[in-house]
């Protein structure tokens, strides 16, 4: 029998494809452009937004005899046992392939924002979390475990990361976001998908593009951004992710900018995304994002206007089923309504991409390599040291913390003694079991209580919870007042509980007017306070909230972004002083619930001045966080200040660990450009370095600062490096400069391509 070409691995991939659609129907190439959600409820209390309304009915028996494109979320839409479900989907799989003529099977994709969402697999911490690190190699060693998770059961496509950059933190999804830098956004996400590509997962980039930016900070809400922010915040996290992370696949935004919405924008889908920056992969809807140009924004009549228009765009995939794709879609084809030749591009991609994936040759099989185990102790122990990683000591102004490990302690908050406080809203327990409240949570999540009792066995410590996390109620405070004050400390552990649409007080749907501390939280805090015993705060949140009504009054204050399921040790490490803190904010801390939106890059008229009795300067800046130990930055030195406008030069100090205990520095460097002829951020993130020191250590950091990293969109649209005057600023934060290097670029304005340079290289040497 011969083997026909589209089977035969010695084959390019692309003649592969070229044969096998010369020989489909359009019903079998129409069935590759969509996925089925097995499972998804139709009541009105699903886990994606219009659940119930765009689910449609279908025959699975004879829906698979045309193929099927995508299987949509098979762990990650009801608690099952990991082994048990990676059997059932290679069942599944089997009944695929045997029921098409091709024998194709499904592309199978979950999400895995903070781990994969499944039951008992490992929920790491946050994206938020990740940008906190400052620590890219640790978020690319977490995405690859967490392929190799998604691979053992049988999984193809992971939906993450998030390359949203923050332009409002009142937004729910802000915990979803890895900061509100594009250059932080960009290392770490980058790092993210070069990790889960390495296990063999397409990696996912969302939310392509401008999602973040949405007007009052409303889940879906236009975006107004103009063309430089565009191309200058939003975009920049997404180049770096495909070119320098080899991200196979990219996510359609459900947002309109400047009255288009993304899910129609060939300017933005083929147009940036293919045409300029060569991307080859996949582009697949966010939930319903076809549907929506139907029935959300009104830019398309029907079912297959709407499908026409996201095709035509440059959506190759509708997920997570066949709304629009499906029938709708077929039966314009056939009336002549929408070009086959618009099935065919999309069918091509899809079917190369299934080709690298191995799915078309003969000997693939989807029955499990091995054991399935998602919640190992390896898992367990990256989690932990991300999360410590990622705590931020915001202030520890009289050198309280860390705690003395005999003393007495009330603990007191409603963040205290709930496991889920650690969670994100993409989190298996926080995301699916709270439709299934008779489920365990299939993984051990200790609590700060828990492990602050752990961590000090010496010390006595009483709780009282005081509140509700976003409730009314001031019962509960009699009983908190009274424990703080019979105690030496109080350590009070506030902040968020992840939901979505409105069942939380962070996460998908869940956006705020202020940045006021929930509920009545900040009232019980003030209720701590009054009664002179020091007040330890600890926020377990997926924002940040503003903290300048407490400045000065507390003893010190720890932020931790949902630090996943290792998170309560991590935060009682810290208080503990087994943990030496050195986490950096991702995200400004604000003084005051109002004045938002407001990020640090901000050019002249978005700071503090005369013109406005209105001051958003944030409490704690961009970058900062505190430490244990002291560091001293000596010895700084430049190359020659004068370099052309495609030169580089060369910016070292030495970072010095004084004190006496071990610590990481997060060593950042700002640019600040003084005359431009639009206007800038008065700085900007262009480079950072983490550098772990013990006790009297010394390294040399150099940052290799290219002038391609100076550039910005001019009026015209084109993305220049223009001559003149620069500042790079070595600081701790973006408010705290240490060291100022002065350059200047001589010779023409340049105009860059897609091969500019993204990245400020970096190196450390130490003494041998």
């Amino acid at each position: 029998m011969t083997t026909a070409p589209w089977r035969d691995p010695a084959l390019p991939a692309a003649a592969r494809v070229d044969d096998l659609l010369s020989r489909m129907t359009l019903e079998e190439k129409t069935a590759q452009l969509y996925g089925v959600w097995v499972g998804a409820a139709t009541d009105g209390d699903g886990v994606a937004p219009h659940q119930h309304d765009m689910t449609i009915d279908y025959d699975w028996d004879e829906l698979i005899t045309h193929g099927l494109g995508q299987l949509t979320r098979p762990f990650g839409t009801a608690p099952v046992d990991p082994a048990l479900g990676a059997q059932a989907l290679a069942r599944a799989q089997r009944r695929i392939t045997e029921a098409g003529r091709f024998g194709i099977p499904a592309v199978a994709h979950e999400e895995c924002l903070a781990g994969f969402t499944a039951w008992r697999a490992t929920a790491y911490p946050v994206p938020l979390a990740w940008g906190a690190s400052f620590d890219p190699e640790l978020v690319a060693d977490m995405a690859r475990r967490i392929g190799r998770d998604l691979r053992s059961v049988g999984v193809h496509q992971g939906l993450a990361p998030v390359l949203d950059v923050v332009r409002d933190p009142r937004w729910g999804r802000v915990e979803e976001t890895i900061g509100e830098d594009p250059y932080l956004v960009g290392t770490i996400g980058a790092a993210y998908v070069r990790g889960l590509e390495s296990a063999g997962i397409v990696a996912t980039l969302k939310h392509f593009a401008g999602y973040a930016a949405s007007a009052g900070a409303r889940n879906l809400a236009p975006v107004r951004a103009g063309v430089r922010e565009f191309a200058d915040v939003t975009l920049p996290p997404f180049e770096m992710a495909l070119r320098e992370g080899g991200a196979r696949s990219v996510m359609a935004a459900y947002t309109e900018t400047d009255g288009v919405p993304a899910s129609a924008d060939p300017g933005l889908l083929t147009g940036i995304l293919r045409e300029e920056w060569g991307f080859t992969g996949t582009v697949v809807a966010d939930y319903f994002g076809v549907g929506f140009l139907e029935t959300l924004h009104r830019v398309a009549g029907s079912p297959a206007e709407a499908a026409h228009a996201a095709l035509a765009a440059g959506i190759d995939v509708e997920l997570p089923t066949l709304k629009c794709y499906g029938k709708p879609l077929l039966e314009a084809v056939r009336a002549g309504e929408v070009p086959q030749d618009l099935i065919d591009r999309a069918a091509r991609r899809v079917l190369l991409q299934k080709c690298e994936l191995g799915l078309l040759d003969e000997d693939w099989t989807p029955e499990p390599a091995g054991p399935v185990e998602l919640d190992s102790a390896a898992n367990r122990a990256l989690a932990r040291r991300l999360a410590e990683e990622s705590v931020v000591l915001l202030d520890n102004p009289d050198g309280l913390l860390p705690l003395a490990p005999d003393t007495r302690i009330a603990v007191v908050g409603p963040r205290a003694a709930d496991a889920l406080a650690m969670l994100g809203c993409y989190s298996f327990p926080s995301h699916v079991l709270p439709h299934h409240p008779e489920v365990p949570t299939g993984i051990e999540i200790p609590t700060v209580l828990q492990a602050l009792r752990d961590e000090l066995p010496d010390a006595k410590v009483t709780f009282a919870e005081g509140c509700g996390v976003s409730d009314p109620d001031t019962a509960g405070f009699e009983e908190a007042v009274a424990r703080a004050a019979e105690a030496d400390v109080c350590v009070a552990v506030l902040g968020d509980r992840a939901g979505l649409f409105g069942r939380g007080t962070s996460g998908e749907g869940c956006d705020t007017s202020d940045l006021g501390l929930p509920g009545v939280q900040g009232a019980l805090l003030d209720a701590l306070v009054a009664t002179g015993v020091p007040v330890v705060l600890v926020l377990l949140t997926g924002r940040p909230y503003a903290l300048g009504r407490w400045q000065g009054r507390l003893a010190a204050v720890v932020q931790a972004f949902f630090p996943g399921e290792e998170g309560g040790p991590a935060v009682a490490g810290v208080l503990s002083g087994r943990v030496n803190p050195s986490g950096r904010l991702p995200v400004s801390v604000p003084r005051v619930p109002g004045g938002q939106p407001w990020t640090y890059l901000q050019p002249p008229l978005g700071l503090a001045g005369e013109v406005s009795n209105l001051d958003p300067t944030p409490l704690y800046a961009f970058g900062h966080g505190r430490s244990y130990t002291t560091f001293a930055w000596e010895d700084v030195a430049g190359t020659e200040p004068g370099i052309g406008t495609d030169g580089s030069y060369d910016l070292s100090l030495t970072v010095r660990n004084t004190g006496d205990r071990a610590g990481a520095e997060v060593v950042q460097l700002y640019l600040h450009d003084p005359v431009a002829s639009v206007t800038r951020p008065d700085v900007r993130l262009v480079g950072y370095r983490r550098v772990e020191l013990a006790p009297g250590e010394a390294a040399r950091v150099t940052f290799r600062f290219h002038a391609d990293l100076s550039a910005f969109t001019d009026r015209s649209g084109r993305r220049v490096v223009e001559p003149g005057d620069l500042e790079l600023r070595l600081a701790a934060s973006s408010a705290d400069v240490r060291h100022t290097a002065r350059l200047t670029l001589t010779g023409p304005l340049r105009v860059l391509g897609p091969d500019r340079r993204l990245r400020c290289e970096t190196e450390v040497a130490r003494p041998t």
